[in-house]
């Protein structure tokens, strides 16, 4: 063990905080000495308390330029935690491409928040309906609220269906890692998921809509078929992380005028 690291493992819990917090936030060193010295803070920062009590949350306070964000350690192996505990934007060219509409904003696959200060702040006066059914999720996601005092976010513990009811969300991969924002609604396997509820767009949002934008793993067919009243009525813009079946799209995607318009992210399109 270096000296630094065995300083910094005796220095007090708040002290290490405050290192964690500045090592994230820094920016990139820019000579090879720098990049060195920052390695190593951070190699030497010590990893999560264990032994937690039941229902403590174990979490980390990042920020990047639009605010701050509550990230659940489990998922700190996450591309989007990950690029967000660096100080960095995840899916910027998506963000912007929503915040060039004016209006509310349907966001689903909330995760932790990742989204919420840069869409909520760029639309001070419309809302921002955010779902997310993962109870760890949620709770980090609630905090990103709080923290950034987000007055126009609308929060719903939930996931998106074609209806509402109850669903069994998969968290925990076959090998026990956590899936973070990679948690998909599947059939029951126990001891590798929770129970959640599930709503529809349609029943859960009744103000006029200007963006639908999904990230729910596959699920996006079920949210949609929830949705259309809403498409109907708003003819909103869609932002897809996976597109129905072609048949379903034909069947009401067609009828309204949606077509496909691009791919930015790694997230479909498409416009009315």
């Amino acid at each position: 063990m270096t000296v630094l690291a065995d300083l910094l493992r005796r220095a007090p819990v708040p002290v290490q905080r405050v290192l964690r917090r500045i090592a994230r936030k820094a920016r990139k060193p820019k000579t090879r000495r720098e990049r060195r010295a920052a390695q190593a803070l951070l190699n030497a920062l010590p990893s999560g308390p264990s032994g937690l009590p039941e229902g403590v949350l174990d979490c980390v306070v990042a920020f990047n330029q639009h605010g701050a964000y509550c990230v659940p350690r489990s998922a700190a192996h996450r591309p989007s935690a990950r690029t967000v505990l660096v100080g960095k934007v995840w899916e910027p060219r998506t963000i912007a491409l929503v915040n060039g509409v004016d209006g509310n904003v349907v966001h689903a696959g909330t995760f932790f928040g990742d989204f919420l200060p840069a869409l909520a702040r760029s639309r001070p006066q419309s809302t921002v309906w955010a779902f997310e059914p993962n109870e760890e999720g949620y709770r980090c996601a609630a905090m990103t609220v709080m923290l950034n005092d987000l007055t126009n976010v609308r929060l719903l513990h939930a996931g998106l269906d074609a209806r509402s009811g109850g669903g069994f969300l998969r968290t925990v991969s076959d090998a026990g890692r956590p899936l973070g924002g990679a948690s998909r609604l599947t059939t029951a396997v126990e001891g590798l998921g929770e129970r959640v509820s599930l709503v529809s767009i349609d029943e859960a949002v009744t103000d006029p809509v200007s963006v639908i934008q999904l990230d729910v793993e596959g699920y996006e067919q079920s949210a949609l078929t929830g949705a259309l009243d809403t498409l109907r009525r708003c003819r909103p813009l869609l932002i897809l992380e996976s597109l129905p079946d072609s048949a379903w799209m034909q069947a009401n995607l067609a009828p309204l005028g949606y077509r496909s318009k691009g791919y930015v992210d790694g997230n479909y399109v498409l416009r009315p």
